[in-house]
């Protein structure tokens, strides 16, 4: 939050209270208020200043039509419940249709508005038309969901006329567009990125596993509904899944289940249990389909409150509990179907066998060859991905032309290649290969002739080439699948830019002749724009390698739904080749570089040298 003071013509200081820390400092728009030139911008916080709580201040009278514009916009940055405060600055037609949940829109900066200063012999003008602009990067919908925007330019009206009230006539807005309009610093103040948890569809029971679904909601009391963050989370949760991710998951809650009427705050006890009230609709749910529920909301809620939630009870609509369970009975869900995670780390060494780092909470162990044709056979390897169980890997020989799948815990002869590229360049064959949470390897032909991408179910058979429909002429350049098996991170090259796209997989038909393809690819890091390499760390989030336009390389994380967190830039290593992370965030960051060799990034500490030489590094996945 800025020190600024926005001032009229007469030097009066208008605007809003923030409380920051202990004291309350009076600030307005916090920036300047316009009184000459054409443009001038609205900002009211500084970045990262989630611990500011602003205050609306309603229209003084007899405000000038500048001072109800600006008002307004800044009022919109405000905790003001039901945004009752806002409302003050419009006609009270436009006050009662006007939605400010409908969507969120993101700009650069606080929005800017045309200047028009007035003077007394401006008194007889009745209605007045300002034009806002800015560069638009990304909306939040009704849903909460997050959608990142190439930057465009955005142009918005708003209509004021003069309405009779206690004191006379008044200029306020009688047209208004629905929806909030925020600058990145107040979104980032107000909003926090939550993990929604669903179930991956058309698998069983026993192999049930969630599935992150990220939202925005409010960082405390949202002002239209008065439910504090954890509250929110379970109501959105019980909403359900966001529109991108429903085709490929399902919730274990009724339809048009909710909170039990009133509920506005739900927090642990001092046994670190939060008790749910739900309403009638989940009375009569069984318990296996219960406890599936309370594991949504404990996944849900894993991060959001001070004390971690240890043990999630439903409770019927009486009151009653309806089922119970504790986080170590929800490791049964877990993403990738263990609760153990990796063990090891694997890369290629200067010989062109796969060797594995074993001691993943450190990363640090001495290297060794793995067991098998990958760790003493006759052909060089050049890329490897290990199966999420560790018992099987699948490696790219090093001219990139075959594709081997073996087991790494036992010997034996190395098998046929179980996919053969034609491309006439290292480049244009294979990509490094990967594993999703199913037991599925998934590999990208880059042959120009004949591009595909390709999938094994259970790591084995006759390759199955899998759609992409949106991908018109762009190519895959490389490709890591997320331990949930329903989503898939590419490098699609296009117009010699290479960016990162996350895509949905469908699947439809019995396993045995099943149809996969990839819908809807989603812009991840559209800052970027060229990628370098990328790996899935945690549930949502990624961290890639890359630049933005005439900048250096950089490693930063990015979550799934294209925004990135507030601490999203690593410190700098150079000439990064490959980057992998694991979904346990504790476990340290890897990377093959071309200077350094293999080096690791733990939590706190700086970039360190592993293995002096080797490349394509992956943790299992």
């Amino acid at each position: 939050m800025g020190t600024d003071r926005r001032r009229d013509g007469h030097g009066r200081v208008l605007g809003l209270f923030a409380l920051l820390g202990s004291g309350v400092v009076l600030l307005s728009a916090c920036g300047s208020m316009p009184v000459t030139g054409d443009v001038k911008a609205v900002d009211a916080s500084q970045p990262g200043d989630s611990q500011v709580q602003v205050y609306a201040v309603a229209p003084r009278d007899n405000a000038t039509p500048n001072e109800v514009v600006d008002g307004f916009l800044e009022s919109m940055t405000s905790d003001d419940s039901d945004f009752r405060t806002t409302r003050k600055y419009l006609t009270r037609k436009a006050a009662s249709t006007w939605n400010p949940s409908a969507f969120t829109t993101v700009l650069t900066k606080a929005p800017n508005r045309n200047d028009r200063p007035f003077r007394d012999s401006d008194r007889a003008i009745t209605e007045i038309t300002y034009t806002l602009t800015g560069e638009k990067v990304a909306t939040v919908d009704a849903q909460s969901a997050y959608q990142p925007l190439a930057p465009t330019d955005y142009d918005q009206t708003l209509h004021l006329v003069k309405e009779s009230g206690p004191e006379g006539k008044e200029w306020r807005i009688d047209l208004v567009p629905d929806g909030l309009l925020l600058g990145q610093s107040d979104f980032k103040r107000l909003y926090r990125s939550v993990d929604k948890y669903y179930f991956a569809a058309g698998r069983t029971a026993a192999q049930s596993a969630l599935v992150a679904d990220p939202v925005y909601l409010r960082s405390r009391t949202d002002p239209v509904t008065g439910m504090d963050t954890v509250t929110q989370a379970v109501r959105s949760l019980l909403a359900g899944p966001t529109s991108w991710l429903r085709p490929v998951v399902a919730s274990r809650f009724p339809p048009g289940t909710a909170l039990k009427k009133g509920v506005t705050s739900l927090s642990p006890d001092d046994r670190n249990v939060l008790k749910v009230p739900l309403d009638k609709k989940a009375d009569g749910v069984g318990q296996r389909s219960c406890r599936m529920m309370a594991a949504q909301v404990l996944y849900t809620l894993r991060d959001l409150t001070s004390a971690r939630v240890e043990q999630v009870q439903l409770q019927r609509s009486d009151g009653s509990p309806l089922c119970v369970i504790g986080a170590d009975q929800a490791e049964e869900f877990a993403p990738d179907g263990s609760s153990s995670g990796p063990d090891s780390q694997y890369f290629v060494d200067a010989r062109w066998h796969v060797q594995r780092i074993p001691g993943s909470t450190k990363g640090s162990g001495t290297p060794e060859v793995v067991a098998g044709p990958l760790g003493n056979g006759p052909v060089r390897m050049g890329a490897v991905g290990v199966a999420r169980d560790e018992q099987s890997a699948a490696a790219v020989s090093r001219d990139r032309t075959a594709l081997y799948v073996s087991s790494i815990v036992s010997d034996g002869e190395l098998p046929a290649a179980s996919v053969t590229s034609k491309g006439h360049a290292s480049n244009n064959r294979l990509s490094v290969p990967s594993w999703d949470g199913r037991g599925d390897l998934w590999v990208a032909d880059r042959d120009p002739g004949n591009p595909r991408l390709l999938r094994l179910a259970g790591g084995a058979g006759k390759p199955q080439e899998v759609t992409v429909p949106s991908l018109g002429d762009d190519r895959i350049e490389a490709l890591r699948m997320s331990a949930d098996g329903v989503r898939i991170a590419l490098l699609v090259t296009k117009d010699g830019h290479t960016t990162l796209k996350i895509g949905r997989i469908e699947r439809r038909g019995p396993e045995s002749e099943q149809q996969v393809s990839v819908v809807e690819l989603r812009q991840a890091a559209p800052q970027l724009t060229d990628v370098t390499a990328m790996s899935w760390s945690g549930r949502s989030r990624l961290v890639v390698v890359g630049k933005e336009q005439g900048g250096v390389q950089q490693v930063r994380y990015v979550q799934a739904d294209g925004s990135t967190p507030a601490s999203g830039v690593l410190p700098g290593v150079n000439q990064v080749s490959s980057v992998a992370a694991a979904d346990d965030e504790q476990l340290p960051l890897m990377a093959a570089t071309s200077s350094d060799g293999i080096v690791k990034l733990s939590p706190g500490d700086n970039w360190q040298t592993v293995v002096k030489q080797g490349w394509s590094l992956v943790y299992p996945g």
